[in-house]
């Protein structure tokens, strides 16, 4: 017999995350570690539990992550984006909270890139009038 499972992915900076929505406890695994051990810091697991709590489904699906790419921060913003996306697979009636809190739209800024003649994106050589 087949296992219901809903899947997502999303996108943060330079990372990606494909998410899988599996019913079960509540336990989030992230690249076959505990989100406990895999992130340092209690906000960003806050972050990716946000799409769960907002639709009142904490305790009833297991989320099983890849994630590459970027560092923490852009890494629990891409499984954020993933979990939302799998949470609308699973019902529909979700997209309105979703979709109010933010958690379906995908954050577009990213690094901006060096240009030549130039330190950094933006940052100009030190100038000198002598």
């Amino acid at each position: 017999m087949a296992q219901v499972q809903y899947n997502g992915t999303g996108r943060r900076k330079s990372s990606t995350a494909r998410v899988r929505l599996v019913p079960g406890t509540g336990r989030i695994i992230v690249n076959k570690r505990d989100a406990e051990s895999y992130f340092p810091y209690e906000t960003l697991r806050t972050i990716i539990k946000q799409p769960l709590a907002a639709t009142e489904t904490e305790g009833s699906y297991d989320v099983l992550v890849n994630v590459d790419g970027g560092g923490f921060t852009g890494q629990a913003g891409a499984i954020r984006h993933g979990v939302a996306r799998a949470l609308l697979q699973a019902d529909p009636e979700y997209r309105s909270v979703l979709k109010r809190e933010g958690y379906l739209t995908r954050d577009a800024r990213m690094k901006e890139r060096k240009k030549y003649g130039l330190k950094g994106a933006r940052r100009a050589p030190q100038f000198s009038k002598r």
